[in-house]
């Protein structure tokens, strides 16, 4: 039976081991629903989606120098943003390693994808990792993990403005400063983020990023800022809207458990998202919103979430949350009632600050 909610509606994830599981179903039961052929990566095929996404922001471009009408950019911006998220959702494939098997191209396709919207792929791949191995645990977690109430209770001002009322526009922060409470860049190799052996990896990328920042420099410099606004601020921010809109529902909501110290283990943490229906964006996002299925299996590939999704399905049962909800409607349940967890507890939930 599918569940739904009022307020909603390193190494592989398959070798981690489910000690301690309580749940009905283990990792191997999951896997062995599945069909063989959703954990093969077709280069081929993801070679496919990457030109589609190049070409189709190319014909945008296009469209928009010679129409140049003002009441265009605004629509312009909207659709060209939401091209560069979907061209983030191939570099992320690559950052998974489910784009090809071959990792130099995961990395060149990766940084293809990610550096002209400002990604360091190789700094946000591994941050990206630690997630997936941390989801839903407190403690450890990467991205959009909850504060605990004394943290909350203690957090200065720009903090809480930033986490809680900016959240939509807070991700290129988050690369040079991370969450509250955890210290480091993404473009520096010596962060915490990183082991030593990681160092040339991240200056690979941080150095790319510098590079398209010259380019806009240059651009700007020779066309003005004007230019820079049409054609590359108006559509980076709708990216980073929907980055964070999309990172954001699929990690946060009062029905959805935290876990901490022994009460987590992989398995029960990977539970802790939520898929969401996009409508129209579900196909131009890569499927993005099948994201239970991808946090139990980061190496399925994008093109075949949706049959692994259906695969596992019946055996998740009541585990499995989908919204039921419009997005904005999932977004201000969210923003609402999730600002902090209880200090103490293995398993809790988020709170609103209206409980303090």
């Amino acid at each position: 039976m599918q569940s739904t909610c009022d307020n909603l509606t390193a190494p592989p994830q398959e070798e981690v081991s489910d000690v301690g599981a309580e749940l009905p179903f283990t990792l191997a039961q999951l896997k062995s629903a599945i069909p063989s052929y959703c954990f093969n990566p077709q280069n081929r095929k993801s070679l496919f989606y990457f030109f589609l996404d190049i070409t189709v922001i190319g014909i945008l471009y296009g469209g928009a120098y010679f129409l140049d009408y003002w009441w265009l950019w605004p629509i312009f911006w909207l659709m060209q943003g939401t091209m560069f998220w979907a061209l983030f959702v191939v570099g992320h494939d690559c950052g998974h390693g489910s784009f090809s098997r071959q990792k130099w191209l995961n990395n060149l396709i990766g940084h293809l994808a990610h550096t002209p919207i400002l990604v360091p792929f190789h700094g946000w791949r591994i941050s990206h990792r630690t997630h997936h191995q941390n989801t839903a645990n407190i403690d450890t977690d990467e991205s959009w993990y909850p504060v605990t109430e004394s943290k909350y209770r203690s957090m200065p001002w720009y903090e809480k403005l930033f986490r809680f009322h900016l959240l939509l526009i807070a991700y290129p922060l988050y690369l040079f400063k991370r969450s509250p409470g955890k210290k480091g860049s993404h473009f520096m190799p010596e962060s915490p983020l990183f082991k030593p052996s990681e160092k040339w990896d991240i200056i690979t990328s941080t150095t790319c990023c510098i590079l398209m920042v010259g380019l806009l420099s240059w651009l700007t410099y020779e066309y003005g800022w004007i230019f820079l606004l049409k054609y590359y601020l108006g559509p980076y921010v709708v990216f980073v809207v929907l980055l964070d809109l999309v990172t954001f529902l699929h990690h946060t909501t009062p029905e959805i458990p935290w876990y901490r110290g022994k009460d987590w283990y992989f398995l029960k943490g990977a539970l802790s998202t939520i898929d969401q229906d996009y409508g129209l964006l579900n196909r131009i996002h890569h499927n993005i919103g099948t994201h239970v299925v991808h946090h139990i299996f980061l190496s399925i590939p994008h093109y075949h979430l949706l049959a692994a999704n259906e695969a596992i399905k019946p055996i998740l049962g009541d585990y499995y949350r989908i919204s039921s909800q419009p997005i904005w409607q999932g977004f201000w349940n969210a923003y609402i009632s999730c600002h902090f967890v209880p200090d103490a507890g293995g398993k809790v939930y988020y709170k609103s600050k209206k409980e303090l």
